[in-house]
């Protein structure tokens, strides 16, 4: 920051900041109140069995840093302030405090949750969906750029949860398409990016469309002032939670490219690879399931033996596969992101990147796997043409240095 004060400029960014720091710190000692208490698994959180189901489902195993400390608070009805990076399990942490909190025999619109785009609306509506199949929780997303007909129509046919972008949702709140009575729980995801995008005026609008004891959940990375206003304006005696970058890490996982051109070559090049694969437990990711499907079945058909798992199989058939491969009967699995976050599998020493994941966070959570509690591991990301710009998007995020995969894979298992 401080170097964008040059000599003679009216505002001085260093001492803005400081200034800002010094206010919020004599602020927060009486606004916020800090939670402490830290939950290592799910089960002792208290949460209903079909949710439990839901969260197991899903492929979690054990909450991630802001699961274990944001989960319960959520659950007991205060309201909650947490802080931290994407791609650290915040969106599971809200979905599972809402899940545990609805009323299902009621079909009225129970929770709010608004995102800053369409994506990771309907990305959040994917996720409580799952996490909430075993409750029949109904979820719709309300974004724009959708028929309004169509959102009109669910909506009054019932729907226990909201997720939408700030416009669209105000718009059907203004229309009584979504009747606002019911609502107990609001939250706002990325609402540092929310108010960056010029939002402020419209969630502001739809506060006041609200219930007033609305219990209300922030969740941003950072905490820029407007967030802090927002916060002292509609949160009575929020708690905040922070939970620091440096608890996500890829130290001491080595990470390489292969250049693959195109992706049709990909799959001699994994198949040039196998026998260094199977020497170790490894994981191979791709973005669909049609793709987890396709892959198998080719590397099956070259007699290398291999183990698959995505959402749409049931649960007891990716138990059993996971099963298998925990045990190291299998060594090789192929699977999608959905997936990514439940296999924490010790063993796990190399992971491919067969497609480059499509959002920077996800790369973590991917590889983040290989190199879990202090052992070494290795990642490898097949690059073609169209994937320069992401794997640039990558090591920029985690400011990392991926090099070309040197001839000697084997040597660095």
């Amino acid at each position: 920051m401080a170097g964008l004060a040059s000599e003679g400029s009216q505002f001085d960014t260093r001492q803005y900041d400081t200034k800002m720091n010094e206010l919020l710190q004599a602020d927060e000692q009486e606004f916020f109140t800090s939670y402490d208490e830290v939950y290592d698994s799910f089960d002792a959180m208290a949460l209903q069995e079909n949710l439990l189901r839901g969260i197991y489902a899903y492929g979690f195993e054990k909450p991630s840093a802001i699961q274990q400390r944001g989960i319960v608070p959520f659950c007991k009805g205060l309201d909650v302030i947490q802080q931290a990076q994407s791609g650290t399990g915040k969106t599971a942490t809200f979905c599972s405090g809402i899940l545990q909190q609805l009323e299902y025999n009621l079909i009225q619109c129970q929770a709010l949750v608004l995102a800053p785009t369409r994506e990771l609306a309907q990305q959040i509506e994917k996720v409580m969906r799952a996490l909430g199949d075993y409750l029949g929780v109904k979820v719709h997303a309300c974004v724009g750029g959708t028929s309004v007909r169509e959102d009109q129509r669910i909506l009054s046919a019932g729907v226990h949860v909201v997720v939408g972008t700030p416009g669209r949702v105000f718009d059907m709140l203004r229309r009584q398409s979504l009747r606002a009575d019911y609502i107990k729980m609001f939250v706002l995801d990325e609402a540092d990016e929310m108010l960056s995008r010029g939002f402020k005026d419209q969630i502001y609008d739809i506060f006041q469309l609200l219930p007033s004891k609305v219990q209300v959940g922030v969740f941003s990375a950072t905490m820029p002032p407007e967030a802090l206003e927002i916060t002292r304006k509609f949160m009575n005696k929020p708690v905040r939670i922070l939970v620091k970058r440096d608890e996500l890490t890829l130290e001491g996982i080595k990470q390489f490219y292969v250049n693959v051109e195109k992706e049709e070559y990909k799959l001699e090049t994994l198949c040039d690879l196998y026998e260094t694969l199977a020497i170790t437990q490894s994981v191979i990711f791709v973005n669909t399931r049609r793709k987890v499907d396709w892959l198998t079945d080719k590397m099956r058909s070259r007699d290398h033996t291999v183990s698959a798992t995505h959402g749409d199989m049931d649960q007891n058939t990716r138990d059993i596969i996971m099963r298998e491969f925990r045990s190291g009967s299998s060594r090789v699995l192929i699977t999608t992101d959905l997936l990514a976050r439940g296999i924490d599998v010790q063993q796990v020493s190399l992971v491919i990147n067969f497609d480059l994941p499509t959002q920077p966070e996800n790369y973590l959570h991917r590889i983040g796997r290989s190199g879990r509690f202090g052992r070494k591991g290795v990642a490898i990301n097949f690059l073609t043409k169209d994937d320069e710009r992401m794997l640039q998007d990558i090591q920029k995020f985690y400011n990392v240095v991926i090099e070309e995969l040197p001839s000697n894979v084997a040597d660095l298992l």
